[in-house]
């Protein structure tokens, strides 16, 4: 049986679909505000092509992005610089990490494709004492605080995609191209296991299905 609500979210994916804009790449600037002015090394896990990397490289001194798609790798290596302190890998992070450790950690939309807890872990062991681990995940809307917060959010994902793209269609960007799946746990959840692994991190819901965890290793 068709519901409004579906209706809705049907009229969305469409609307998305002709008029797409990266939702990840709105919290690029947000994550830079977290970090120092300046550090020796930063990884950003799960790469894609590359937009957050290069971003991180006017703060630090060497780059590494890592990233399971050897395509979406490919293709960020062609559109960095070749003077560019950044470098990419193929590979998964819960196998291999490029030599570290780092000052800086970034992981914006990669945590639900793995086992939360363990991969938090794993990146703390790759954090450089006095480092910072900045995460962009998606959740599972349930309470009525997400729901809230998705009401909002949908209108301003319409007036957003409209105004990227100028009222016009498009193709989708380069940074999206890779293919995601939705995320399992809902916030509540996924605050447990952070802190758990993480005392002390600092998590907050954001629009557009996303919340942001940040940790200062001491």
């Amino acid at each position: 049986m068709t519901t409004p609500l579906s209706r809705v979210a049907r009229a969305l994916e469409q609307f998305h679909a002709t008029h797409p804009w990266d939702h990840n790449a709105r919290y690029h600037r947000w994550i830079l505000r977290q970090l120092p002015r300046r550090v020796e090394s930063a990884l950003d896990v799960g790469s894609g092509s590359g937009d957050l990397a290069r971003l991180l490289a006017s703060r630090a001194g060497a780059v590494h992005g890592i990233d399971v798609d050897p395509a979406i790798v490919a293709r960020a290596r062609e559109l960095t610089a070749p003077a560019a302190p950044v470098t990419f890998f193929v590979g998964d992070v819960r196998e291999q990490v490029p030599p570290g450790p780092y000052d800086v950690i970034t992981c914006v939309a990669t945590l639900h494709h793995m086992h939360f807890g363990d991969a938090l872990t794993r990146l703390r062991q790759h954090l450089a004492p006095g480092g910072t681990l900045v995460v962009v995940g998606l959740y599972r809307p349930r309470s009525r605080s997400d729901l809230l917060i998705d009401a909002v959010a949908i209108p301003s994902n319409v007036a957003m995609g409209w105004i990227k793209n100028k009222g016009r269609k498009a193709p989708r960007p380069v940074s999206m191209t890779a293919q995601t799946r939705p995320a399992a746990m809902t916030f509540a959840d996924i605050v447990r296991d952070a802190r758990q692994a993480l005392p002390g991190a600092r998590l907050r819901r954001r629009l557009f299905w996303r919340y942001t965890l940040v940790w200062h290793r001491r």
